[in-house]
């Protein structure tokens, strides 16, 4: 997950200096690993005005263009084709210092240069020239309300700290601007501020003008839906471009671009349909059938099973749901009007169709971990009005909801001498109200240490008393609980003497310079067979014919760990392993687990400077008679003759 410093303090307010944040994040679960400054190194790069464009007297690519910065006017020679007369742009001066990027590897310093004969005193820069993004259509075009001379990073919103936040799967509310905030607001015990979800409604009522089927409640248990008219496509300003490039998100046009920054806000995917493309102005919301064809939105065709869901307009599939919108309905450079969905589909099947489709998309991921389903009409009417105010759209009056079964909020208790006695703290029933408060729990009722909260829908992970205790931990700080021992009564206890001879048998083989293997305990039924005449416990539902197979010995791991070796030119090879076989017990549909030892030794037996002799039966012989001296059981070893098995070469082993 990436934001930006700015952008979070847009729901939270803080002095924090990034450095803290990071660290207070961190020590609170959330760990952040990457903290990068934006506009570093990108001095010397200043908005300037294009006043003169005329094509290049030599060259029918180039252009030679006058530009200014408010002072001074520069001759420069540019290969973009995307400007005119009269557009603001991105100018390096002589001296600048382009960073490192898809563009230049090693970065790139500005020189006054001769250009097939013309005089170039600058650059003009796209932007992954600066290091934004991978790719670009041409030169950085400003919008006209940039000042002329003022610094790009200003401009571009780039004087800015991008922090990338691993997110564990358990916490999907904070795949979200606002989650993060949440989080910040509890940690510092402040409260975190959300959008204006006022919205300006004209036009009919949507229920004439749409109509929402939802078929199948399990797998989509919310449907939501706004129409929005006489939309304007076109690109995004500034501001928002920056922001989605910030969270590794390519900028597309201004509408899709919306939904995108709203699912970075609010953690809510949402997408936008072509309405004049929706056939009967309909969406049905269903399960696929099997064998159904969709055609997503990049272009592939994908056959489907019952197990998947479907967003379907009156006559075809349109999206796969929860996963990516279809081809058929793609929002275009034409489209006037939008049908703008909002969802809470069942995390288990997204993950299935994601996994079965090879899909994986922004949307899938928040949706398989679980969203929240009651900021399913906030983050639809955000989106709405950023619409409005973009792209001009009119919003239809009212919201289509299909909210069969509403999900409420779970309520869980939690003891404060139990949460005390776990953590080994004394937190205090106000610290812990105070904790509950900035995670947004409301306190039920508390009686004498006993209380009980109501968990919004948003954290899924909050079920049990333990769960409650841990985020007790998290907010008092891990670095506030105090390190103590536990009590409990010291006894010795009795040397096991199987464990003993192993250990022994360890230090043996590693003294004489063999690694320790760790093979799996399923093996391929042929090649035990070849191994062993003992019939193997056969696996139900092997995942592969190599794992068909409970191992009836050590060898064929060992052989297989030795060929790999070899065929990555590792020659001077030894392997040794400790583990379970399972061989077949008489009346039993168990097998015998028994441990054994086996070892395997290939090319030299000393450095290449101490000779070239060969590893030996007699080097194998020494070492094992090493270990049976320490453990004192020579008398108990009977060597056997290689004759007497089978897959053993007779007079080598």
């Amino acid at each position: 997950m990436k934001f930006t410093l700015n952008w979070l303090k847009d729901y939270i307010d803080f002095d924090l200096s990034p450095e803290e944040l990071s660290d207070r994040l961190t020590m609170a679960g959330l760990e952040v690993e990457d903290v990068i400054y934006q506009g570093k190194g990108l001095d010397n790069i200043v908005a300037a005005l294009i006043t003169e464009l005329t094509p290049h007297p030599d060259a029918e690519k180039l252009s030679l263009c006058k530009v200014t910065d408010g002072e001074i006017t520069y001759p420069i020679v540019c290969g973009a084709t995307n400007m005119k007369a009269g557009d603001k742009v991105a100018l390096a001066k002589i001296g600048a210092k382009l960073p490192p990027g898809p563009k230049f590897a090693d970065g790139l310093k500005i020189k006054k240069a001769k250009i097939r004969g013309e005089v170039s005193e600058g650059m003009l820069c796209a932007q992954n020239e600066l290091g934004l993004g991978e790719e670009s259509d041409g030169i950085i075009i400003l919008p006209e309300s940039a000042t002329v001379g003022n610094a790009i990073v200003d401009e571009l919103g780039l004087n800015d700290v991008v922090f990338e936040v691993g997110i564990t799967p358990n916490r999907p509310d904070c795949l979200s601007v606002i989650g993060v905030a949440r989080e910040v607001a509890a940690l510092i015990g402040k409260t975190a501020k959300y959008p204006d979800l006022q919205i300006a409604e004209e036009g009919e009522d949507i229920n004439n003008i749409a109509k929402v089927e939802l078929l199948d409640p399990e797998k989509c248990p919310r449907y939501s839906c706004r129409v929005i008219k006489n939309v304007k496509i076109g690109p995004s300003p500034a501001w928002l471009k920056t922001r989605l490039e910030s969270s590794d998100i390519r900028s597309i046009n201004n509408v899709v671009d919306i939904t995108n920054f709203v699912l970075l806000e609010f953690g809510q995917p949402l997408h936008a349909f072509d309405y004049d493309l929706l056939e009967e102005n309909k969406i049905v919301v269903r399960a696929a059938q099997d064998g159904e064809i969709i055609k997503t939105l990049d272009d592939i065709e994908r056959k489907l099973t019952q197990d998947d869901l479907l967003i379907c307009d009156g006559k075809r599939p349109i999206a796969l749901a929860g996963v990516m919108g279809g081809a058929n309905t793609e929002v275009s450079d034409s489209t006037k009007n939008v049908l703008l969905e909002s969802a809470y589909f069942d995390p288990v099947t997204v993950r299935r169709t994601s996994k079965e489709t090879g899909l994986r998309s922004e949307s899938s991921y928040r949706f398989e971990r679980g969203v929240d389903p009651n900021s399913v009409v906030k983050a639809l009417d955000r989106a709405a009005e950023l619409i409005r105010e973009l792209a001009q759209g009119e919003i239809a009056a009212g919201v289509i909801d299909k909210y069969p079964t509403p999900i409420e909020p779970g309520e869980v208790s939690l003891s404060l001498d139990k949460a005390n006695r776990v953590l080994g703290t004394n937190i205090s029933s106000e610290e812990l109200t105070r904790i509950a408060n900035g995670l947004e729990f409301d306190v039920i009722s508390s009686s004498g240490g006993e209380f009980t909260f109501r968990i919004p829908t948003f954290r899924v992970d909050i079920t049990r008393e333990i769960d409650l205790i841990e985020e007790a931990a998290r907010l008092h700080g891990y670095n506030n609980i105090p390190t103590t021992l536990p009590v409990v009564r010291m006894k010795s206890d009795k040397v096991n003497i199987n464990k003993f001879t192993q250990d022994k048998f360890k230090e043996v083989f590693i003294s004489s310079g063999f690694n320790e293997a760790i093979n799996y305990s399923f093996e391929d039924h042929e090649l035990l067979s070849l191994i062993n005449k003992t019939d193997a416990l056969k696996i139900l539902n092997p995942l592969t014919t190599e794992s068909s197979a409970m191992r009836t010995s050590l060898v064929p791991g060992l052989l297989k760990n030795t060929v790999l070796n070899l065929n990555h030119q590792e020659h001077d090879l030894r392997l040794f392993e400790i583990g379970k076989v399972y061989l077949p017990k008489e009346n039993s549909e168990l097998p015998n687990e028994i441990r054994k030892i086996a070892a395997t030794a290939t090319g030299t037996r000393m450095p290449e400077f101490w000779g070239k002799k060969e590893f030996d039966f007699f080097d194998f012989k020494s070492i094992l008679e090493k270990g049976f001296q320490i453990l004192n059981i020579w008398n108990d070893v009977e060597f056997l003759d290689a004759q007497e098995i089978e897959f053993l070469h007779p007079g080598k082993s």
